[in-house]
């Protein structure tokens, strides 16, 4: 059996992460801060380290007889540009350091980010053996991570997965543009251009962190080296705009209304939120650091290099994922279906975990 340990357990990513490592009979030990929030854990009854990324002798003692360690603690926002270093590039050093300090190392699984490698370059989507090109603070950040990393990489057999945009049941993110569109039935889209986004449901995700932790190339000491590092999303890339179509089309609006809106308008209202976060101190999701990603053009990905190597492929169409994600949101509570049509969604969604 092994046994897995995994940072950031607590989030979005991490709990389906956990579910999946527990369903396929792994021993898990979730890293946790003191106060956060274990709810969604407790049901599948995995062990609890309290400690913390920047906390090296909480690391080492959640090391203990661990095979594995999937590394997901991060921020994708925050107050200050230094902010996203001490978690996105010191936490991944700090990780991998301890791991290089035990006898037999664990396998170290990374989870970047899109960001990291920066928009597609003109319609193909990014491979990866480009080179990076981060727009945003928080992208420098994530390929500073993944440095780190490799910087331990003759010590630790470190692989890397980076996904793009990540959807599913639990995502509090993603939750307000399914509201939109099923309050008012119309979708934002920045911009005149058909961008295209790369997407991956949190479901898949987590199996391919496990088949890239399990299966998957280890990255060298050479940061140029794009062994090891992969891409992982479901391959459709829609545009923006069908994106939202598509979310349309599991809520029952079928005829979703794509309202685009110049990219100055982007940056209009990440200058208001940015303002009112520092009044607040708390991060707003559409900042400045986001409206540079919003307005850089198509993000977007390829898999191919995971398929490849792990034989990584999504359990179930893109569209088939938005509409899992829209019903457990309905049945959460999250989200409400249009009224008109509730009665013919229901009987179209049975209940789901």
């Amino acid at each position: 059996m092994t046994h897995a340990l995994v940072t950031g357990a607590t989030g979005f990513i991490g709990t389906h992460l956990v579910r999946d490592l527990m369903r396929r009979g792994h021993d898990v030990t979730c890293l946790v801060r003191e106060h956060s929030d274990r709810s969604q854990l407790e049901a599948f009854h995995p062990r609890f380290a309290v400690g913390d990324v920047s906390d090296r002798n909480s690391i080492h003692r959640a090391l203990d007889g661990v095979d594995v360690v999937y590394h997901l603690a991060g921020v994708t926002k925050c107050l200050r540009t230094k902010d996203y270093a001490k978690v996105n590039e010191q936490g991944v050093a700090n990780v991998a350091a301890c791991c290089s300090e035990i006898d037999r190392a664990p396998i170290l699984t990374v989870v970047s980010s899109l960001a990291a490698a920066g928009p597609s370059l003109g319609d193909q989507p990014r491979s990866e053996a480009e080179a990076c090109k981060p727009v945003s603070d928080y992208g420098r950040s994530k390929l500073a991570g993944e440095r780190a990393a490799m910087r331990f990489a003759g010590e630790v057999p470190t692989t890397i997965v980076r996904p793009p945009i990540v959807l599913g049941q639990g995502d509090p993110n993603g939750l307000e543009m399914f509201k939109t569109i099923a309050k008012f039935g119309f979708h934002l889209a920045p911009g005149f251009d058909e961008d295209r986004v790369s997407v991956i449901h949190a479901e898949d995700l987590a199996k391919a962190l496990i088949l890239a932790s399990s299966r998957g190339l280890r990255v060298t000491t050479n940061p140029d080296d794009a062994q090891g590092v992969y891409f992982a999303t479901d391959e459709e890339n829609p545009t923006y705009a069908e994106l939202g179509r598509m979310i349309g089309r599991t809520l029952g609006r079928y005829h979703a209304w794509v309202i685009r809106s110049p990219k100055s308008a982007v940056w209009a209202i990440a200058a208001v939120n940015e303002l009112v976060s520092q009044i607040v101190r708390r991060p707003h999701v559409l900042n400045w650091d986001k409206a540079r990603e919003a307005t850089a053009g198509s993000w977007t990905c390829t898999a191919a290099a995971l398929n490849r190597d792990t034989g990584f492929t999504p359990d179930y169409s893109l569209q088939q994922r938005l509409a899992q994600t829209t019903q457990w949101y309905v049945q959460q509570g999250w989200l409400q279906a249009p009224r008109q049509m509730q009665p013919a969604w229901k009987k179209r969604h049975p209940t789901v975990s």
